[in-house]
C-alpha cells in the first residue's frame, strides 16, 4: 500500500511540472511566431516583427495582465488573422517571448543623416 501511494505521488508530481513547464511557454519558439508572418491566420503578409522590429516598444509589455487579449488584437488588427486560443501552447510561447523583452533597453535608432 505504501508503494502505491509513492507511485501515485510521484506520477501526480510529474503531471503537474510537465503541465507547468507547458503553462511556461517556450521564448525561442515565441520568437519564430513573433517573426511568422502566417502566425494566427494571419492574411496581410506581414508579422508582428514588421511594426516592433526586433521587440521595440514591447519592453513593458509583460506588465499588462491582459497581454493575451493584446496579442490577438494585433494579430486579427494588424495581421488580419483569426486569433489563437488564450490557452494554447502558441499564446505561451508568444507570451513568454514577450516576457522575455521586460527590461531589456530599447533598441537604439540609427544616426540620421
Amino acid at each position: 500500500m505504501k508503494g502505491l501511494r509513492i507511485a501515485l505521488l510521484v506520477m501526480v508530481s510529474s503531471s503537474l511540472m510537465f503541465t507547468l513547464a507547458l503553462a511556461a511557454g517556450d521564448a525561442v519558439k515565441g520568437k519564430n511566431l513573433f517573426n511568422d508572418p502566417k502566425f494566427g491566420g494571419a492574411t496581410a503578409g506581414v508579422s508582428c516583427n514588421s511594426c516592433h522590429q526586433d521587440g521595440k516598444g514591447l519592453e513593458k509589455a509583460a506588465d499588462r495582465k491582459d497581454l493575451e487579449k493584446m496579442v490577438n488584437a494585433c494579430i486579427k488588427n494588424a495581421l488580419k488573422g483569426k486569433g489563437i486560443d488564450l490557452k494554447s501552447s502558441e499564446m505561451a510561447d508568444i507570451v513568454a517571448y514577450l516576457k522575455s523583452l521586460k527590461g531589456r533597453a530599447p533598441a537604439a535608432e540609427a544616426p540620421r543623416k
